[in-house]
């Protein structure tokens, strides 16, 4: 596996082990209803203390990056204001960064003026946009003159439409393609480190998302560090059957086989079970650093 690293406010980020991002949700109708940190009324002490106690977990639990997300991107769902994201987010990225003013912080949003804003006020060190751009035409530049590192995630159509009949020639050739032209196009702004993210469950079919997952070795071509978010999606407890809560065995065995095949970030739900997987297959990699 490629060592990369990554610049996250001015120090180096090692991605030579996989690291794991923690999902933090400031949302009411997140798909998992276990990861919603906000209730549908005003922003409460009882929010701030669940976004506390989240926070606090994902660190614990072995966690390197803490990914806030306030505009939920479930199939289906419609577009909060930009007005309301930003509003859950100053309140939420306060409390994350009280609780761990150090911590490396992603922030997952498709608008610049919100990634500009999560930057410049709290010290956000990544954006992750599931929408490669796409939403606001502004963002590329934004993020060269922010100088952060950035997701870049594919997804066929919007949320609320995506799932409606998604079609590839190949998914896997189509998305590398399109995530090879994107990164061009980032790094013409002056990107300097982009994350590839193949988007499983965005715009995809089931049949899609695990023909992407059989060749997912093949995204290293691209020249990026690999993200791979499966965490409760569908695509695992439709098959499986079940719920999103009932999905935790099944991310995690698609969890070590993304990192089998090379994944260099696992976005997660779990953190726990997920820095275990990582452990576990960096030891099949090098057995010989379990000598006592």
């Amino acid at each position: 596996m490629i060592a990369y690293t990554i610049n996250v406010g001015g120090r180096l980020l090692s991605l030579q082990r996989p690291l794991v991002m923690g999902i933090l949700n400031l949302t009411p109708d997140s798909f998992y209803s276990g990861s919603r940190m906000l209730s549908d009324t005003a922003f409460s002490a009882t929010d701030a203390e669940r976004i506390r106690q989240r926070t606090r977990q994902i660190l614990d639990e072995g966690g390197t990056i803490i990914d806030v997300g306030a505009c939920s991107t479930r199939p289906g769902s419609e577009e909060v204001s930009q007005d309301e994201e930003i509003r859950r987010l100053a309140a939420g990225l306060d409390v994350v960064r009280r609780e761990a003013p150090d911590a490396i912080i992603s922030v997952d949003t498709f608008r610049a003026d919100v990634a500009r804003m999560c930057v410049r006020d709290f010290g956000v060190q990544i954006i992750n946009d599931i929408a490669g751009g796409e939403m606001d035409r502004a963002m590329f530049r934004t993020i060269g003159r922010l100088g952060v590192p950035y997701i870049l995630m594919h997804m066929q159509g919007k949320p609320r439409d995506m799932q409606t009949s998604p079609h590839y020639d190949c998914v896997t050739a189509d998305v590398m393609t399109y995530l090879s032209r994107r990164g061009q196009q980032l790094r013409d702004n002056g990107v300097n480190d982009i994350i590839a993210d193949p988007g499983f469950g965005f715009g995809k079919t089931l049949e899609h998302n695990y023909e992407m997952l059989q060749h997912l070795e093949c995204f290293q071509e691209l020249g990026m560090p690999l993200l791979v978010g499966v965490s409760r999606k569908s695509m695992i407890y439709r098959m499986l059957g079940g719920t999103p809560a009932e999905a935790l065995n099944g991310t995690t065995a698609i969890n070590v086989i993304a990192l089998m095949k090379g994944a260099h970030i696992l976005r997660v739900h779990d953190v726990r079970e997920a820095v275990e997987a990582v452990k576990i297959v960096e030891a099949c990699r090098q057995p010989e650093s379990l000598r006592a």
